[in-house]
């Protein structure tokens, strides 16, 4: 039984035989994303956004506005060096800023865009435990009693 439910899930993911042809334009959609640095620069930044620690330390930027690394170590609850790490590699990615008080250095974010992601990442797993919460697992909109729909 598993077995013949397995091969019919692999079936869904086979496309059609007129995939094989190629048409105009897909061809000027694989020219412009073939080759673009831009991915490997975007997937670094998300794998900087991946890590809990920074993520807490970025998240408490975007509701204080400006901190110091005593006070990031704080508030992520880690030691002061894993907030200087942090720091350091989000500064080379220029996702936060830094600015010096004497011998202390500030940290905010960089601009409007990092705030952005950092509020739609929110919102995103807000509203993915809001439809969990409602509905059981989270559920795929065009899918009802386990068929596709639309």
């Amino acid at each position: 039984m598993a077995a013949s439910r397995k091969a019919s899930v692999v079936d869904l993911d086979v496309c059609p035989s007129h995939c094989d042809e190629p048409t105009a334009p897909l061809e000027a959609l694989q020219d412009r994303l073939s080759g673009r640095e831009a991915h490997v620069d975007a997937a670094e930044l998300f794998r900087l956004l991946g890590d809990p620690t920074r993520l807490a330390i970025l998240h408490a930027l975007l509701e204080a506005g400006e901190l110091c690394v005593c006070d990031l170590a704080r508030v992520a609850g880690v030691a002061e060096n894993v907030v200087s790490q942090a720091m350091r590699l989000l500064r080379a990615a220029d996702v936060v800023r830094t600015r010096r008080d004497g011998r202390r250095i500030h940290y905010r974010l960089a601009d409007a865009h990092v705030r952005m992601l950092l509020d739609l990442s929110a919102d995103h797993v807000r509203h993915q435990v809001m439809v969990s919460d409602a509905t059981g697992p989270i559920a795929d909109p065009g899918v009802e009693g386990g068929r596709r729909v639309g």
